[in-house]
Parts: C-alpha cells; structure tokens; sequence
C-alpha cells in the first residue's frame, strides 16, 4: 500500500484494483504448484501479499472521497468486507480441503480471485473534482485547521498528527491483536470450555471484528477520530482489566463479553485510522498518506501475536497477557489526547 497509493492516483482506482485482484490470484496460483512449504513464503505470502496490498487501498480511497459527509461510516462498511470475507473463505477452504486436497484448493481460489476481484473493481472510479453530495455543505474548518486537499505525503510526514495516529493505530492493533491471538487458549485453558464452544466463540467473536468497523467509523465521524480513538482505548482497558481480575474456571460470560469487545476495538481501528487520516489530511494525496498510515497494522501484526507469546511464556500464564495490554490502552488514551489535533495548515 505504501508504493501503490501514487499509482492509484496516476491510474485509476479499477485499474489498481484489477492488477492487485490479479497478482493475488496468481500468488495463490503459484502456491499451488509449490513442492514444500518453504516456497509457500515467495508465492503465497510476497506475491498473493503484494496483491492484496494493491487492491485494498483502492475500494477506501474511493469510499472516502464519494461520502465525506460520512466518510467513517462508509469506510467503515467497506471494511466490513475485509472482515467477514474470512468467515467465508474459511469455511469454503474447508470444505474444498476435505472435498480435494490443499493444492486444489489454492489453485481454486487463485482463479477465482482473478475472476471476482476483475469484476469487482469495474464501478470503481474516483468522483469528478469538485464533487460534494447533494444537500451537503462541508462545514467550514476551525481556526488554524487544515482544509480538504491540503497535504500531500510528505507534508504529512512533517506534522506531529501524523506520529500521533500512527503510533495510535500501531498500539490499537498490537493490543487488539495480543489479545484476540489467545482468545481460543484463554478460552480453553483459563475459562476451562471445550473446544469446540472455544472455536464457536471465537467465529462468534469475529462478528464483533467486522461489526466495529462501522460502529467506530460512525464515531469518527461524530465525536472527532481522537474522541473516538479514546473510546476504543477505553475499551481495550477495561476488558483486559476485566480478564485480568475476573478470569477463572467457569466465568464464561466474562470471557465472552471481553473478548467480544477486544475484537470489536481491533476492527474499530481499521475505521478510525483512514477515516482519521482523511479527517486531518485531506483526501488529494489520500492513497499514498493512508499507505503509510496502515504501515502501523501491518508491523503491529508482526508485533502483537509474538509479544503475547513471550509474555506468556514469562509470566506462565495466558493471565499475565491483559495486564501489559491495558497498559499500551492507556499510553493510546495520553497519546490520542495529546497528539490527535488537526494540524496547522502546512507552508
């Protein structure tokens, strides 16, 4: 995404969008004649990675020039896509599986993403300059504000709002993804449920993952990104404080309202961080801003699930996880707070 926004500017939304559709249809495709899982890393995850990195900046970047007056709900929902695709893929991956074998079932998918992605990609056009929905009058910027269109990448790169929802995004997400990483072991090994309740619960708690992303989104666009960012901290706080003290054998409902909440905050954040980066930057240069901006999920991908691991492994306990959680959701309120402001317009 960080390469790609430029070209999405240069080419088109659909074109972009059709050559990310078609390089992850052909990562999967490649992955399919692999010989060992070591040539799944160049096929499966460099090539059918790159694709999907191209593609998926471009449906937002189109979503949030054609709503901007309500840009988070409508980013919101179109991530709600990313979402819930799992849900379905995963399960027909399991039955092509069983059905076939593994390799069949990549190659299955490679052509089947070449064919939808294709298509998919066809309405998606950027709107005329100058447009504004009927009805709508953009309200005018507060003193010392930016205003649409007003800063290009790496004017972005010099305001301290920039560091701000980045870092934010980057502790949303590490946090988001220590907890919901454990969320069938803690199930299973704290709360002592069986495992097929704890793989029940955890497809049940990706609703909650998919459902943030317009709730939040929503949020942004009425209490501002850093209020809204703030709730999400909240949030994240109080359910690992909640698994922290609470969790024992039996207390199942705790575990579900928990984790229900740790997952709604992780999808939240992939609503708040583009909405917020329209929000504060405009959306001239908004590909290659938002690019760099989803830098921070993507590291914190990397850095969530393996922080977990070693505190568990330091503390003997999956317990021992929320406490450290809680603590990077209190860093994200003081930085929201302290760092989330409209930037000074840029000279």
């Amino acid at each position: 995404m960080v390469f790609s926004g430029k070209y999405i500017e240069k080419y088109g939304p659909r074109k972009m969008a059709m050559l990310g559709g078609i390089i992850c249809g052909l990562g999967w495709l490649l992955a399919s004649m692999s010989s060992s899982t070591s040539m799944l890393i160049p096929t499966y995850g460099i090539v059918g990675g790159l694709g999907v990195g191209i593609a998926y900046g471009c449906p937002v970047a189109v979503s949030a020039r054609w709503f901007p007056d309500k840009r988070g709900l409508a980013v919101g929902l179109t991530v709600l896509g990313f979402g819930f695709s799992a849900f379905f893929t995963a399960n027909i991956a399991t039955y092509l599986i069983e059905a076939f074998d593994v390799m069949s079932t990549f190659r299955f998918f490679g052509i089947a993403f070449i064919i939808i992605i294709t298509l998919c990609s066809m309405p998606l056009v950027f709107p005329p300059a100058g447009y504004k929905p009927a009805g709508w009058n953009p309200p005018a910027p507060k003193p010392g504000a930016a205003v649409t269109c007003e800063f290009k990448r790496e004017q972005m790169l010099k305001s301290t709002t920039f560091y701000g929802l980045w870092l934010c995004y980057f502790i949303g997400c590490v946090a988001g993804l220590m907890a919901i990483g454990i969320s069938k072991p803690v199930g299973q090994e704290v709360i002592l449920i069986e495992s097929g309740l704890a793989s029940m619960l955890v497809g049940f708690f990706a609703i909650f993952n998919g459902g943030g992303r317009p709730i939040f989104g929503t949020l942004t666009d009425k209490i501002t990104p850093r209020n809204a960012a703030i709730v999400s901290f909240v949030l994240i706080g109080l359910a690992s404080l909640m698994m922290w003290q609470m969790a024992v054998p039996g207390a199942t409902t705790i575990y579900i309202v928990a984790f229900a909440i740790l997952w709604m905050c992780l999808g939240g954040w992939l609503a708040i961080a583009p909405t917020a980066t329209a929000s504060f930057f405009g959306t001239c240069d908004y590909p290659r801003n938002y690019g760099v901006v989803f830098l921070a999920y993507g590291i914190g991908a990397i850095v969530g699930p393996q922080l977990a691991a070693a505190i568990k492994e330091m503390s003997g306990s999956y317990v021992g996880v929320f406490p450290y959680v809680a603590l990077l959701a209190a860093l994200g309120i003081v930085i929201a707070f302290t760092m989330l402001k409209h930037p000074k317009p840029p000279e």
